[in-house]
């Protein structure tokens, strides 16, 4: 997977997790790309999400690392663990996969139900910034990776377009799988819905959910939030 290699958000995540005791539950974890590097460093945890083939590839991964994961099968908007927590997180702006106001606050209830009073909700989604928004609805080149299992190069493109009325983005991404000898061998193209929100209508739902925003970053450097920031990365505490 292209995205895998990356850890921006691990440093921080591994500053919070050193702050609180017990249990650490990681929403929409996938393949455990952040779950697995906390437990090595002896941190208990859970990971939950919805996809089957993930988790799947979570529980092989961890279970070649001797790593006691806990991987759990559930909507996070329907959450029912029988745990509490003082740290829930979500990353790689698995915010941005909850569509529709509803499922927001299934989101964030699900959220609330699970943490201590005083407890800490990290995550991150993209900044609603008229780049994002306003990109061209032709084919553009993203980047290039190279295929773990072929050792191909991967040529990324991107098709996108905002619907203003319902704040979402359709995407369409295209791979190009490209052999040595520079032909494409093969090209592969997924849909992808991502909602944008913008801040001071996130201040009114995660007070709404009972949140209050600790920190709001641009990046997870902890760098200052501006107007042309591209990221938006919230810490929140539960306040009721």
């Amino acid at each position: 997977m292209e995205n895998e290699t990356y850890k921006e958000d691990l440093p921080f995540l591994m500053k919070w997790a050193a702050k609180i005791d017990g249990t650490i539950i990681d929403l929409a974890c996938g393949t455990g790309s952040v779950t697995i590097p906390l437990a090595k460093k002896g941190y208990k945890l859970v990971g939950v999400d919805i996809h089957k083939g993930m988790l799947a590839e979570a529980r092989r991964k961890s279970a070649n690392q001797h790593l006691p994961i806990k991987w759990i099968e559930q909507d996070c908007t329907n959450l029912h663990l029988n745990a509490k927590s003082r740290f829930i997180f979500t990353v790689g702006n698995s915010f941005q996969h909850f569509l529709m106001n509803k499922s927001q606050d299934g989101l964030l209830d699900s959220v609330n139900r699970h943490l201590e009073l005083g407890g800490i909700f990290i995550f991150g989604t993209r900044f609603p910034s008229a780049e994002a928004l306003l990109q061209p609805s032709t084919e553009e080149y993203w980047k290039t990776y190279v295929d773990n299992d072929t050792m191909n190069k991967v040529d990324v493109y991107t098709i996108s377009k905002y619907d203003p009325l319902t704040q979402v983005q359709h995407y369409i991404t295209i791979r190009r799988m490209i052999n040595k000898a520079g032909e494409i061998i093969e090209e592969k193209k997924t849909n992808i819905l991502l909602r944008y929100t913008y801040p001071r209508e996130m201040e009114r739902i995660l007070s709404a959910n009972g949140f209050e925003i600790v920190d709001l970053y641009q990046d997870w450097n902890e760098t200052s939030i501006t107007d042309d920031s591209t990221q938006m990365v919230y810490v929140c505490k539960k306040v009721k």
